[in-house]
């Protein structure tokens, strides 16, 4: 019995030595598995995160992209359609016609602009400029017979066709191939000019841009990096390549030119995402095989992000695709060491459990802290990444920004924070309407949510209101997803277009200037002959008059108020009549004092008393001297405008080092509104009722200060700013001296 129990006792006491071993190799065997399985799932992850990530950044770069190709697009539309609406376009008018189309085509090749052509309607001759070393575009095509026919359709009036990009031989020495795209806009005869006063509303005829969409393309995407080794290549909707690292490709069919290259390898997995995501107009983030990469062949794991470029085309949905690929191995050299350590911790942590069970919790422990060390080194790393692809949007020059459905800043790049005089912090987290004055920040508010709910990216051209400074911004609104997929953001980008547009708006008010003086002068032609008829018949009428009679006091009162109107036509011709800019040196004190003789009856009836500081021995300016009395004409009639109950009119001269001589006019009248200060200047643009003012007097003395080294400023207080109101402007041109001494 005793042995018997010592025997059970040996069995089944829990620190039996075959019975312990058996419990650490099942402890060891289930914390080793445990190990391995953990450790597997922490690798995955870590992988998954940063490749998702370098996608995410791959992403940007091609919207980016694909927002710079939209624009260029989007700058010859305008440019073809501010063509169109050239009279001598419109009517045919040579030699200037020429003329417009070449000086279009300068300002428009270094968008890779080729060729300009015109199509006449009734004769179908054919105007053409062209690049002579590169563009087929000399002779008239049956194609561009077909693109008359369309532009004659009333329902394309204003719309623009853009035909499918076409490969074609260069004229140039290399016989290279280049890719063609036509931009056509139909010619209306709506504009006038001297010869068609009167617009006749009829079908003119098809203006034609050529443009070679490889090099628009290229010029943007070439420089694109993604890592170390990405690169850029894009797809139009048929599927061919307008541009590819691989040279051999541009022009061939996406399909099948990798086949053609490599023939034993699968292309199923791009294929598929070019035919049922990018043909189709859709944006995201992939991995495909590919068989080569710089110059290295073979099966190549690659990552790709693509988003579409909407030409936004009247005829139909035309999209074209933009691809930012790297290959894999850009990811996982990022994380290669990460995996060398973990691998290694991996295996200490099993020989460690596998030669002492009784220290098992000791190393688990310890692997922990060394675990969560190298999460806290692999988050750094993960940083620095960030930091990189972060760089790329701090650096760009526009503004990029990401805000919420209800206008809260959620983040925004340096140069925008300092476009609008602010700090990071005073943005994020603040709402659009503290950043922007009204309207501006309801109105883009809008069309924010309109993304949000319609899931649409939005192109809009928009005005910016900035306390008193007034922007034009062309934006790019884009949704950005969650992990559920759903818009938890906007990503815009904005670019500032204040001055292309004002250069834009300055050419239409020039055109519309040339028109009204042309105009002028006709109708001042006519006004003339019967003044010349009443004025003659007048004088034969006084010399039968007796001079005491009341029949020859009302000739002379006849006669006197013809003269007064042909002095006023005389005037007229004399402005609408071109004169040559002559400059010589002036004596500023001496033209104020002959516009004040011309203007002293108008100051007198308005009761107006002018007060004169001109100082002695002012040094004189090189300028035309006509054109300075009308700039000081211009200021002088605009303050007895601003008085019309009667004031002072301040006029005063200095110089300053013999440098520069400053002119000021000061009244006392009610000075300028706040909202109308950042405009004054602009054409067209008046306060006064109609028929009082044009709106060209301040916009003309601007010119023709600047014209002359000059500058114009002002200072004003309304009533509700001071007691004493008033505006004075102030004109100042650098002296003769000062000029010649920059000169030598």
């Amino acid at each position: 019995m005793k042995s018997l129990l010592i025997s059970l006792i040996e069995k089944y006491h829990p620190f039996n030595i075959r019975y312990f071993k058996s419990l650490v190799v099942l402890a060891i065997t289930s914390l080793s598995g445990i190990v391995l399985v953990l450790g597997w799932m922490s690798s995955k992850n870590v992988r998954e995160v940063v490749t998702e990530d370098f996608n995410q950044q791959q992403l940007l770069l091609a919207r980016h992209a694909a927002s710079q190709i939209e624009n260029s697009i989007e700058v010859l539309k305008r440019e073809l359609l501010l063509l169109s609406l050239s009279p001598s376009i419109q009517y045919s008018e040579a030699p200037s016609l020429m003329n417009r189309m070449n000086i279009t085509f300068s300002s428009i090749k270094h968008e890779g602009t080729l060729g300009i052509g015109f199509i006449e309607n009734e004769t179908q001759k054919f105007y053409h400029v062209r690049d002579k070393h590169k563009c087929p575009l000399a002779n008239l095509y049956h194609g561009d017979i077909d693109y008359l026919k369309w532009a004659r359709l009333e329902e394309n009036k204003g719309n623009i066709l853009l035909t499918d990009v076409t490969p074609v031989l260069s004229l140039s020495d290399d016989q290279s191939q280049i890719l063609i795209m036509k931009m056509i806009s139909p010619v209306w005869q709506i504009s006038v000019d001297a010869s068609h006063p009167v617009a006749t509303n009829k079908f003119a005829g098809a203006l034609i841009f050529v443009v070679d969409a490889g090099y628009l393309i290229k010029k943007i995407t070439k420089e694109i990096r993604s890592g170390k080794t990405g690169y850029a290549w894009v797809i139009d909707e048929n599927g061919m390549f307008l541009y590819h690292q691989e040279t051999s490709f541009i022009s061939k069919n996406a399909f099948e030119a990798r086949i053609g290259k490599q023939p034993t390898i699968s292309f199923d997995r791009i294929n598929e995402i070019q035919q049922e995501k990018m043909l189709k107009g859709k944006e995201g983030a992939s991995w495909y095989v590919s068989g080569w990469h710089r110059g290295l062949e073979g099966e190549i794991k690659k990552l790709i992000a693509y988003t579409p470029i909407k030409l936004n085309d009247n005829t139909k949905d035309r999209i074209w695709s933009i691809a930012v690929v790297a290959p894999i191995s850009e990811v996982e050299g990022a994380i290669y060491s990460i995996y060398v350590q973990h691998n290694t911790l991996q295996a200490l942590v099993i020989f460690v459990i596998l030669s002492g069970g009784l220290f098992i919790n000791f190393i688990i422990l310890s692997w922990s802290n060394t675990l969560e060390k190298e999460v806290t080194k692999k988050t750094a790393d993960l940083k620095k990444s960030e930091q990189k692809y972060k760089s790329l949007v701090e650096n760009a020059e526009d503004i990029i920004f990401s805000i919420d459905y209800n206008g809260n800043f959620l983040s925004i790049n340096k140069y925008g924070a300092r476009f609008f005089d602010k700090t990071e912090e005073d943005i994020v987290g603040h709402n659009l309407s503290e950043i922007l004055s009204w309207p501006s920040a309801e109105t883009f508010l809008l069309v924010i949510q309109k993304v949000f709910e319609t899931k649409e990216s939005q192109q809009i051209t928009h005005l910016v209101i900035i306390g008193e400074r007034q922007c034009w911004f062309s934006t790019n609104l884009r949704r950005l997803f969650d992990e559920k997929g759903n818009i938890y953001a906007v990503l815009g980008i904005s670019r500032d277009i204040t001055e292309r547009r004002k250069i834009e708006e300055h050419s239409y008010y020039t055109e519309k200037l040339a028109s009204m003086g042309t105009l002028a002068a006709g109708v001042a032609h006519e006004i003339n002959n019967p003044l010349g008829v009443i004025l003659g018949f007048t004088d034969l009428l006084l010399e039968k008059a007796p001079p005491d009679s009341q029949e020859y006091d009302l000739l002379k009162t006849i006669e006197r108020q013809g003269l007064n109107a042909k002095r006023v036509v005389e005037n007229l011709l004399n402005f609408a009549r071109h004169k040559e800019h002559k400059e010589e040196f002036v004596d500023i004190n001496k033209n104020i004092e002959t516009v004040l003789a011309v203007m002293n009856n108008t100051l007198l009836i308005n009761k107006i008393s002018v007060k004169k500081q001109l100082e002695k021995n002012l040094p004189t300016v090189k300028a035309d001297s006509a054109e300075l009395q009308q700039v000081f004409f211009n200021i002088i009639n605009n303050a007895i405008h601003a008085m019309q109950r009667g004031g002072v009119l301040t006029i005063k001269t200095m110089s300053f080092n013999n440098d520069t001589v400053e002119i000021s006019f000061a009244d006392t009248g009610h000075g300028i509104k706040k909202e109308h200060r950042n405009r004054i200047f602009d054409p067209l643009f008046t306060t006064k009722e109609v028929g009082k003012g044009t709106g060209l007097g301040l916009s003309v003395s601007y010119g023709i200060a600047t014209k002359h080294r000059g500058a114009i400023t002002f200072e004003t207080k309304t009533k509700e700013e001071s007691e004493e109101t008033g505006t004075t402007f102030i004109i100042a041109f650098p002296t003769a001296y000062s000029e010649q001494v920059e000169t030598k």
